[in-house]
């Protein structure tokens, strides 16, 4: 069945067939009309560019893309077009692990110093299950001094997963492993090291045999440069360095000057699309599509790619109400007014994503948006947070959040 795109900055949602037209009750092609405006007055707010895809589970999904009217210079943004994904990659380096915890090459009370001797600090003290739901009491390189000219696309060195580990701090304030909930993309990169040394096997080679050719998913791939494949891609945005600074000012000192590499666009925005990701390997390096990545998190939840008992061990979580419920592993549980979803978030330079489905893994939601950092402005972000809230809530089946988002 052909899928409609919604392209453009109309406010109402498409009417084709199976999108949200013909075959809907009233009540369903008025809540995707208020997802589609919902989708508009976030792009236009400092959203930029925003896909949704609300798959229920009736085999009518829909699907639409909405963009700020500059942006269409750039690129007219399309449902089907590729996107970073960022880190719901964790979700599927987390898979691996747990496939791999089923075959008894790897113990999930493992430790590090058994797996990766000498390589991460305090090693034998972390375990796989620790590594997966952030618990290491391993901080985060990606805002440090070292790193953070690589992550703007500033320096152009290649970093491996073993430099990376090197630079990474203690978690601060310090924490005993296993002791507190903090998020760190160390975690993954270590994940990453023990999967290929247990297997014998490089990261982009299990992926592609274990998730993305098992599902059929042929939009999908682990970047391991700055250019992309072949295939449309959504245009990424920053903004410039002075926005940057003010965004950012009470979470990290900025120097001076700072910011993001590429073409500058509409003022005080960046394009951030050739900035290269690989860096980010099993802790985000994942290329797809929405509805490629459906197939991924709804074949998890439904029991497809693990056993009973590692998935009942996935979705065992840890407190992290800074994630909107709790974290297991790998996997994040969100709480939303209209019910709990299953999946994660990601976040790249010009990239930012939540992809969701329910308990059952019957019905799914994809939110992709074309800035990271961008979303995090007040406005910016209080109207991102109602369009995924919303698109949650027709994906559940559940009446629309009455809040109305900032103008």
């Amino acid at each position: 069945m052909a899928l409609a795109t919604c392209l453009g900055a109309a406010l109402v949602s498409c009417s084709d067939a199976g999108s949200d037209g013909a075959g809907r009750s009233a009540a369903d092609t008025a809540a995707a009309a208020r997802v589609a405006g919902l989708a508009q007055k976030a792009a236009d707010t400092g959203s930029l560019g925003v896909i949704v895809r609300i798959d229920s589970g009736d085999g009518k999904p829909v699907e639409l893309a909405r963009q700020a009217a500059w942006t269409e210079d750039d690129h007219r943004i399309a449902a089907g077009d590729r996107f970073r994904v960022g880190s719901n990659t964790k979700t599927v380096t987390a898979t691996l692990v747990l496939q791999q915890v089923a075959d008894k090459r790897i113990g999930l009370d493992d430790t590090v110093e058994q797996r990766l001797p000498g390589l991460v600090k305090g090693g034998k003290d972390i375990t796989v299950r620790i590594l997966l739901n952030h618990t290491s009491g391993l901080g985060d390189f990606l805002l440090t001094p070292q790193f953070l000219p690589s992550l703007t696309g500033q320096d152009k060195r290649a970093w491996t997963p073993q430099k990376l580990l090197a630079v990474t701090p203690e978690q601060a304030p310090p924490a005993e492993p296993g002791e507190t909930y903090s998020y760190s993309n160390a975690n993954y990169e270590a994940l990453g090291l023990i999967l290929e040394k247990a297997t014998g096997s490089g990261l982009a080679e299990l992926i592609k045999k274990k998730i993305t050719g098992a599902l059929g998913m042929k939009d999908s791939y682990l970047a391991t440069k700055a250019g992309w494949n072949t295939g449309q891609h959504v245009t990424g945005y920053e903004p410039d360095a002075e926005r940057l600074k003010a965004i950012l000012s009470g979470t990290v000192d900025l120097p001076e000057g700072v910011g993001f590499a590429g073409p500058e666009r509409s003022g005080d925005n960046i394009d951030t699309s050739a900035i290269d990701p690989s860096w980010s390997w099993a802790a985000g390096g994942m290329v797809s599509t929405a509805h490629d990545w459906q197939r991924f998190p709804t074949a998890l939840i439904s029991g497809e790619l693990l056993p009973k008992a590692q998935l009942e061990q996935m979705r065992t979580t840890v407190d992290a109400p800074e994630e909107g419920g709790g974290y297991g592993l790998g996997l994040m549980r969100v709480d939303t007014t209209c019910g709990t979803v299953w999946g994660h978030t990601g976040g790249l330079p010009g990239y930012s994503s939540e992809i969701y489905t329910d308990a059952n893994g019957r019905r799914s939601v994809a939110v992709l948006t074309s800035t990271n950092f961008g979303i995090k402005e007040k406005k910016a972000a209080t109207n991102n947070k109602a369009l995924v809230e919303a698109a949650i809530c027709h994906m559940l089946g559940k009446p629309q959040p009455s809040d109305s988002p900032a103008g």
